[in-house]
């Protein structure tokens, strides 16, 4: 294991939920499967998500959104076996942490 691979990341709780999908690339479902981005298209309040499965899904920017908590909470069953998201991805995700008055604010011009 490198040591990019133990490096811990952290991110603000409460950032825009957008910036933060763009960053980590994985969507939550409702089952609790995890799916890798392919592509984000922002369409005002919304954004429709590509997923490597090519799932199509429509998702509004709330920080208080169920996807978001999962995301911050890493409540996860396991990886789509159709989206094959490397092992490397997974390991950078579970490294992640969310801290509510620490970490990158994931600007859009950039991180902090």
């Amino acid at each position: 294991m490198s040591k990019s691979d133990s490096a811990r990341r952290f991110y603000r709780k409460r950032v825009d939920f957008f910036l933060l999908l763009q960053k980590i690339k994985l969507w939550p479902s409702r089952t609790g499967v995890l799916h890798g981005i392919k592509s984000i298209t922002e369409k005002g309040g919304y954004a429709e998500l590509t997923t490597h499965c090519n799932k199509v899904i429509l998702t509004r920017n709330s920080k208080n959104s169920r996807a978001a908590r999962w995301i911050r909470n890493k409540w996860i069953a396991g990886s789509c076996p159709a989206c094959k998201i490397p092992e490397w991805k997974l390991s950078k995700f579970n490294s992640t942490f969310f801290a509510q008055h620490y970490g990158s604010a994931l600007t859009n011009n950039g991180s902090k």
